[in-house]
């Protein structure tokens, strides 16, 4: 910028500049000071979309059932090239929302894995868990690790569960995290992790970093928004040192020994939690784990959503760029 002028909000097309304060005004409506969802209210900007046999964009999706009893199940994105009869890598997706809104059939996650399907190429599975505060942690957790432990048992035609990728976005990226902990003090017969992909992970701790008081009040994502969430998903009387959410603070345990793959982390520049993502970059660091990080400068929390940014495009070709690092996948092109 022209005099090294530092901007203090981000550039945005004007439909976001229009459409966000809506989203967030029935956002924050939807999570009553009592600590629970307004869930008819927030489906009114929570749009659904069905499952097609026919391809969009070369991709089929079905849904599948895991546990009715806990409506577990995830959608799966099947892509031309797997249609064809080739074995493709494997994206294990859990989608944001604090812990406490959204599912995979939401319109925006259906979207996004849509796209992350088609140009890697890769069969994505978008898993649906359970939702605090009615259910809170560790469910989510269990939910995620359940989820693995059925693919492993029922693997996908056409997938290649040696070439496995955990991902997902805000507080799906704290799950991604965890799930990969929980998983790699496990044995599975065909699955095997080779990937994390938290992609603006949710986490948190008692101390404010500069980033949480510097962009505060964000146009999806604000701390007030971020504090509720904790205290929906953590168990009662815990604070946000909780070791699901400061993951590498005074309370969490130590990872160095567990099996734990390279990780790819998006960090966005006008995100309030800027600063956890590389802290969390650092606690990888030092627990002797591979991570990458990627930072663009003009994003705000939530951006992969909007496919009319530039930074969507960037982060999809990052992963791309990823799993062919990771697996050889794509090496032939």
């Amino acid at each position: 910028m022209a005099g090294g002028e530092i901007r203090t909000s981000p550039e945005l097309p004007l439909r976001l500049r229009l459409v966000l304060p809506i989203f967030s005004a029935v956002n924050n409506v939807s999570l009553r000071r009592n600590g629970t969802v307004n869930r008819r209210l927030f489906r009114l900007v929570d749009f659904k979309s069905s499952t097609n046999k026919k391809p969009i964009k070369g991709v089929t999706t079905s849904d599948t059932n895991v546990d009715s009893s806990r409506n577990l199940w995830f959608r799966l994105y099947r892509p031309r090239e797997a249609a064809a009869g080739e074995n493709l890598p494997v994206i294990v997706y859990f989608h944001g929302g604090g812990f406490s809104l959204f599912a995979a059939n939401s319109k925006p996650y259906n979207d996004f894995c849509l796209n992350l399907s088609q140009i890697l190429p890769a069969i994505v599975v978008s898993v649906n868990y359970r939702l605090s505060p009615e259910h809170r942690y560790p469910s989510q957790y269990d939910d995620g690790v359940d989820a693995l432990k059925f693919l492993d048992d029922n693997p996908p035609e056409n997938t290649d569960l040696s070439r496995c990728f955990i991902a997902g976005d805000s507080a799906g990226g704290n799950l991604a995290h965890h799930v990969t902990v929980r998983a790699g003090e496990l044995e599975f017969r065909n699955l095997k992790i080779v990937g994390q992909i938290p992609i603006q992970p949710f986490f948190g701790g008692e101390e404010r970093t500069h980033s949480e008081t510097q962009h505060a009040r964000g146009p999806v994502f604000s701390l007030k928004l971020a504090d509720w969430y904790w205290r929906a998903f953590l168990p009662e009387g815990s604070d946000r040192d909780h070791a699901a959410a400061n993951v590498f603070g005074p309370k969490s345990s130590d990872i160095s020994g567990v099996k734990f793959p390279k990780s790819l982390v998006f960090v966005g520049g006008f995100d309030a939690l800027k600063d956890r993502h590389k802290r969390y970059c650092e606690g990888l660091k030092k627990s002797g784990k591979e991570v990458k990080m990627v930072e663009y400068d003009n994003a705000i929390h939530g951006f992969y959503a909007f496919p009319e940014l530039p930074e969507t495009g960037l982060l999809l070709e990052e992963v791309r760029e990823f799993i062919k690092e990771g697996t050889g996948f794509g090496d032939q092109s």
